[in-house]
């Protein structure tokens, strides 16, 4: 039973297939479409109808055999895959053959990934999600931040293909890398996965690829901080070839067309003209419409403006006129013919042109041609420089009646494209001024080319102590808007670094840089007027001028005036001996006074002598003021310290404390400190490895920007150096020396040991350090840190800097002590103990000092016990009582007596007042011996007053005093005569 079921559900079953089959119409060419079988190790393939829609129609060509695997097409064709065949592209469209391309990007085309990630190697709090290539319609935009933005594509090629693509980088801060990895995930030679900077146009890069599988990487890091200054990366017409074929060709894109077939790639059209997508023509616009290149439509054009032309000076002519002359701004785009417009003004009149820029004549052509090597001019006539002086080569500008020929103009619109049409700055006379661009968003560039540099021959024998360049420019800007002005310095030719911006109004001043080595070979001017795009023109009256420029030691330069210099015997032109100045320009020298330097920019005069700052010493070139590490002061307690910072005299580096951005990317400033030395120290250099120019600083105290980094398979990368300080103000323990302050607060300090202060000054200046950067290192002694370098911030100012001009560094250290002397120790003596003392010195706490002398031994020495003095003090005290005492009683007895004269001769007065006894009386009572204890001014032995003390009393009660009167005495000898 089962047996025969089942032949009647194998014809059940073909009757309904052929009842839906007899239900679907056969298929068209339209209802299916050709694609090749993947390819068989032999390399060969089938080809196949596949269905639009599924179960639309029935009766799909049979599979037949394809063509070899190797097979393509070549530029504007495509393959025919009805037979199979390579056919040119119609007119209106293109076709690369072998390959794609990405013109168009107003979104991502399929097969592009783009995301961001971290540059410092993963720091969670960071969010890079946002940091991506963003697509601008006719180009994508890589991201502005610190993070790293990749762009992506994979693509599988049958044979060895190119991809190309054009960009315009102009930004050194920003990497900018293309590599490629392979089937073996092997990258790209990683010398040329650097791109070069642009210089004012797309750049255009083209590589080879293998065959099999690629993917393209675009990569982009930005390092300078803060990272709204930086300028994308811009990215278009990618072109990839080496896929075995395309099967359609596609049609091009409004504002472009191709003529004829068989078309590689589409042209744009020219200005004032527009088309559609796949047009074969470019339309004219209408009159009063125009249309900027590229376009796909025409606009009305406007009223003209004011701003629609700009005025120039005219070359002088043959009979040395010029004038003033207005031109419509090309292309044209306004109508000067509606209501409201306005029309071009009128030429002015002609006037006497001015005199050439210094260094140039006028020829007879009424040229300014300059002058050759060994004379100069004031701008009329050449003359030759006197014996014993030498010409001063360099450029000065100061006229502007044409453009110099070592100077040009362009306009860069990021918007658009580059503008080659037309120059955008335009020369005014007496100062050369930006012209309106066609949007507000241009960048209107002015560049300077310079083959190098070489000092003058006076100055060549100290190159060391020279400057090698200098360029001074004057400017003005007036802005309504928010305008920028940058000044770019070129570090080779394909490389610009910003040296200098300035934003909005700035008034009429001078900027001075230093130009240090041969490599700066350009110099660049860039003005946008907004950065905020509008398709109208808004603030076109917003200018910038410079009015002069000036740079010097220029080779292939012009001389303006003539250096006089000492002469030689053979009259050949040299510099005045070290040490010495030129009197009055006349060629003779004189010496400076001790402990001075030459000012290197005025070395003629008495003010070319430059006294040296406290406790430094001029080098032998007299160029410069050193300190050989050792100082002497005087402390508040009157005490003479000696310092020796020989041990913190080489090079050191330390880093603040870490920062973040706004997006979390850690940062540090690292600083570079050569502390003091004698000459042919090493100096302090703060390098730049991240923009690949190498630039680097060299001086006393540098600073750079330092950010974690995995790029190049480095840990750090450096950016951004600067020179804190190049030169030696003084040292000293003052906080304030030559207009830089160091006040105590920033670091507060419990010692009365005071801090030593370096100070230092650099001769870079910028718009907010109009007098140059400067930084003041205090030493504070600290005897118990052994670490030599121990150097912080102030917590108030954590950048180092509280202005942004003036430096503050604390190094603390042992070495920053002064050395130890006699004054920094005590001595301890014990007592003497069975004949013997000992002697112990030990340092005065809290001990300020380190190193000097050493703390003596320990002395032992005989002495005297304390029982020989104690018996020696009292025999020598009983003595001194028994003397006392013997004084004592004589005095008393003394004093007895006198009392008693008093008495007698109060009586003797008969009791009258005011009345004393008669003088031969003299006050002695009857009964009285007068020849008893005579007392006059005889001298007595000590014994016999002894003797007169111990006399006895009369019968009176009261001592006898015989008193000698003049009566007694005659009387005496009145006795004695009779005797006789």
């Amino acid at each position: 039973m089962h047996r025969g079921l089942i032949p009647l559900i194998h014809v059940s079953l073909w009757l309904l297939f052929a009842q839906a089959s007899a239900d679907l119409h056969l298929c068209t060419e339209s209802d299916y479409h050709f694609e090749y079988t993947e390819c068989d190790v032999l390399s060969s393939r089938w080809r196949v109808a596949v269905p639009n829609k599924a179960n639309t129609c029935t009766g799909l060509p049979d599979p037949v055999k394809g063509t070899q695997c190797t097979f393509s097409c070549s530029e504007g064709e495509f393959l025919d895959m009805q037979s199979q065949e390579c056919q040119k592209c119609a007119a209106g469209t293109y076709s690369l053959g072998t390959g794609v391309a990405f013109d168009e990007w107003d979104s991502l085309p399929t097969g592009f990934v783009t995301h961001g990630e971290v540059t410092n190697g993963g720091d969670s709090w960071t969010d890079c999600s946002n940091s991506t290539w963003t697509p601008k319609g006719d180009y994508i935009a890589s991201n502005t931040d610190e993070c790293t933005a990749l762009l992506s594509y994979a693509v599988s090629l049958k044979e060895p293909g190119t991809v190309s693509f054009e960009y315009f980088y102009e930004e050194s801060s920003i990497h900018f890398e293309f590599f490629i990895q392979n089937d073996q995930c092997q990258s790209t030679d990683s010398e040329n996965r650097w791109m070069k900077t642009s210089e004012k146009n797309w750049s255009k890069y083209k590589v080879e690829l293998n065959k099999g599988n690629n993917v393209l990487y675009w990569r982009t890091t930005a390092y300078t901080l803060p990272a709204d200054t930086v300028k994308p990366v811009l990215l278009r017409n990618v072109a990839i070839s080496g896929v075995a074929y395309t099967s359609e060709c596609f049609r091009c894109k409004p504002g472009t067309h191709s003529a004829k077939a068989g078309s590689a790639r589409c042209a744009p059209c020219p200005a004032g003209t527009y088309s559609t997508k796949g047009a074969t023509v470019c339309h004219q616009c209408e009159p009063d419409k125009y249309a900027e290149a590229g376009s796909g439509s025409c606009k009305p054009r406007p009223a003209c403006t004011n701003s629609d032309y700009f005025y120039t000076h005219t070359p002088c002519d043959s009979e040395g006129k010029t004038q003033l002359m207005y031109k419509w701004i090309e292309p044209k785009i306004c109508n000067e013919t509606i209501e409201g417009a306005v029309t071009l003004p009128a030429s002015g009149e002609k006037h006497t042109c001015p005199p050439c820029n210094p260094g140039f004549f006028v020829s007879n052509s009424s040229t300014c041609q300059p002058c050759t090597n060994g004379l100069y001019s004031n701008g009329t006539a050449c003359a030759q420089c006197a014996v014993g002086t030498e010409p001063v080569v360099g450029f000065e500008y100061k006229w502007w009646n044409t453009m110099p020929s070592n100077m040009k103009s362009s306009i860069f619109s990021r918007e658009l494209r580059g503008s080659e049409h037309r120059v955008a700055w335009e020369v005014a006379g007496e100062y050369i001024y930006t012209t309106p661009g066609d949007q507000d968003t241009d960048y209107l560039m002015l560049m300077l080319n310079v083959p190098g540099y070489r000092l003058p021959q006076s100055l060549a024998k100290d190159s060391e102590s020279s400057e090698l360049s200098r360029i001074t420019f004057v400017f003005e800007t007036m802005c309504t808007a928010e305008c920028k002005l940058f000044f770019l310095a070129g570090y080779n030719q394909w490389n610009n670094v910003v040296v200098e911006q300035w934003k909005g109004s700035s008034s009429k001043q001078s900027y001075s840089y230093l130009i240090q080595s041969n490599s700066t070979v350009g110099f660049t001017w860039t003005f946008q007027r907004t950065e905020e795009f509008n398709i109208e023109r808004k603030y076109s009256g917003d200018i910038a001028k410079i009015y002069a420029i000036h740079i010097t030691n220029v080779v292939g330069g012009v001389a303006s005036q003539c250096r006089r210099c000492a002469m030689s015997s053979d009259e050949a032109c040299v510099p005045c001996p070290p040490g010495h100045y030129m009197v009055n320009r006349t060629g003779f020298c004189k010496r400076c006074s001790e402990n001075t330097i030459i000012r290197p920019e005025q070395p003629f005069g008495e003010d070319a002598c430059i006294s040296c700052g406290p406790n430094t010493r001029r080098n032998k070139a007299y160029s410069a003021c050193l300190s050989d590490c050792t100082l002497d002061v005087q402390s508040r307690g009157g005490a003479h310290l000696h310092y020796d910072f020989s041990p913190l005299a080489n090079v050191t580096g330390f880093h603040s404390s870490p920062r973040f951005t706004n997006k979390g990317l850690k940062y540090l400033q690292s600083f570079n400190v050569a502390l003091c030395g004698k000459e042919g120290r090493m100096p302090a250099t703060c390098v730049d490895n991240a923009t690949g120019t190498g630039k680097e600083v060299k001086g006393y105290v540098c600073q750079s920007t330092v950010v974690p980094s995995e790029i190049r398979s480095q840990s750090v990368v450096s950016s951004q150096p600067f020179l804190i300080g190049d030169s030696l103000v003084g040292v000293t323990t003052d906080t304030t020396l030559s207009s830089i302050s160091s006040p105590d607060w920033l670091f507060p300090s419990t010692s009365m040991l005071p801090d030593v202060i370096f100070y230092y000054k650099s001769s870079e200046t910028t718009q907010t350090c109009k007098q140059g950067r400067s930084a003041a290192i205090r030493l504070r002694c600290d005897p118990a840190l052994t670490a030599k370098y121990h150097i912080t911030l102030p917590r108030n100012c954590s950048e180092g800097t509280c202005d942004g001009c003036v430096f503050h560094l604390l190094w603390q250290s042992q070495h920053a002590c002064p050395l130890c002397t006699r004054s920094h120790y005590r001595e301890i003596v014990s007592a003497c103990i069975q004949g013997i003392q000992k002697t112990t010195y030990v340092w005065q706490q809290p001990l300020q000092c380190y190193g000097g002398v050493s703390l003596p031994a320990q002395k032992v020495s005989a002495c005297v016990s304390l029982d020989f003095w104690l018996k020696f003090g009292v025999t020598t005290g009983i003595i001194a009582a028994v003397l006392l005492i013997s004084v004592s009683c004589y005095f008393w007895k003394k004093t007895r007596k006198l009392q008693y004269k008093y008495s007698k001769l109060m009586m003797s007065s008969g009791g009258q007042e005011c009345e004393l006894p008669t003088a031969d009386s003299c006050a002695i009572m009857e009964g009285e011996d007068a020849e008893d204890d005579l007392m006059d001014l005889t001298k007595k032995s000590f014994f016999t007053k002894i003797k007169s003390f111990s006399r006895e009393r009369s019968s009176d009660g009261f001592d006898s005093v015989p008193l000698k009167s003049s009566s007694s005495r005659l009387q005496q000898d009145d006795e004695d005569s009779d005797e006789a």
